[in-house]
């Protein structure tokens, strides 16, 4: 298997010049793949290499969910909680019926400072708001807590960022603490995330990839003018592949949450289609026969491009980040052909 998977991502690798970490761990935690490739920092051609950090982009809204969900467990939020009473924000257009479930579920309605309906570019924000002034959870208001409600509540499942900053001031308003305080303590340190963090973009910590964006002509800039200066409850975190892979362990070991909070976080509470569904900050995918093939998370921004999933029937772990604004998917799918190649021998 080890060797089957190596020619698979070789082969794609060499298709898509790709740049990143790529891990797949198994249920006893050994490295079936832990390899990198492409540079870190391409001026100074520092090379990528399994410690290094990686931005995951909305990858991150997991570990969001995870806290929401601590602090529910811990009774002093539920799900059925009015947004309204949870905060002490006034908001001009949004419903009093929005609940704590319907952002975690992307079914609150609320307009998106980042509508992936209406734009293509995530640069284009920056142009009239600078990125660099983007520090705080409540930097983003601006960008979305004026606009009109885009669907009434519980509609549909629209994907939505400005839902999981609001849930991210929530984790703040009732913690006492700054978000990324609260997720370093209560998410990073029990999972023994040690080389992962938000951090600022113009104070990197060692060892951390820079994102690139390639243009068609073949040059290419970085993409510290293309996102916000630090990340947040929607976004913008850094991990290493292996802190990734620690996690999915402590998420489905129930070191983070109890194990009826987890199955509700892992639990289809928006249905795509008859295959992909919503949990709580997590994609879920079936099989033919409804069993769960994969829960699975995601992150794309520019510069940036990140996939992990949890394979429940086989305990494998795959975490494949990147610091170009493509590659990961494909990376991904080829292992994940592999990996139920080798199931049904």
């Amino acid at each position: 298997m080890h060797t089957k998977l190596q020619n698979v991502i070789v082969d794609i690798q060499q298709n898509l010049d790709f740049s990143g970490t790529i891990l797949v761990e198994n249920q006893e935690k050994a490295a079936l793949v832990n390899q990198s490739f492409g540079y870190a920092n391409r001026s100074e051609q520092i090379e990528n290499n399994t410690k290094t950090r990686f931005g995951i982009a909305s990858g991150c809204k997991l570990f969001t969910a995870i806290a929401i969900c601590q602090l529910i467990e811990k009774g002093k939020l539920s799900l059925d909680s009015k947004l309204s009473d949870c905060l002490n924000h006034h908001f001009k257009h949004l419903d009093e019926q929005i609940t704590i479930e319907h952002l975690l579920t992307h079914t609150s309605g609320i307009a998106d400072y980042f509508d992936e309906e209406e734009m293509e570019n995530f640069e284009e924000l920056w142009v009239e708001n600078p990125m660099y002034q983007l520090r705080t959870l409540r930097d983003f208001l601006p960008l979305f807590q004026d606009r009109p409600m885009k669907y009434r509540v519980g509609e549909r499942f629209h994907y939505n960022n400005a839902g999981y900053i609001l849930l991210g001031l929530v984790i703040e308003h009732i913690s006492g603490m700054n978000f990324s305080d609260y997720i370093q303590k209560n998410v990073f340190d029990p999972a023994n995330m040690k080389e992962s963090g938000y951090f600022s973009l113009d104070s990197l910590p060692s060892n951390t990839a820079i994102g690139y964006i390639d243009n068609p002509d073949g040059t290419w800039k970085t993409n510290i003018y293309s996102l916000p200066v630090k990340g947040g409850s929607d976004g913008g975190a850094f991990v290493t592949a292996r802190d990734m892979s620690k996690l999915w362990h402590a998420l489905m070991n129930f070191d983070l949450l109890s194990e009826a909070v987890t199955t509700q976080l892992l639990t289809p509470h928006v249905e795509m289609n008859e295959s992909d569904s919503y949990g709580y900050g997590v994609w879920i995918k079936k099989n033919s026969d409804q069993s769960i093939l994969k829960y699975h998370v995601m992150g794309y921004d520019p510069g940036v491009c990140f996939h992990s999933a949890y394979y429940p029937d086989c305990s494998t772990k795959v975490v494949v980040c990147s610091n170009k604004s493509s590659g990961a998917m494909n990376i991904m799918k080829g292992i994940e052909a592999a990996l139920l190649s080798a199931q049904t021998l």
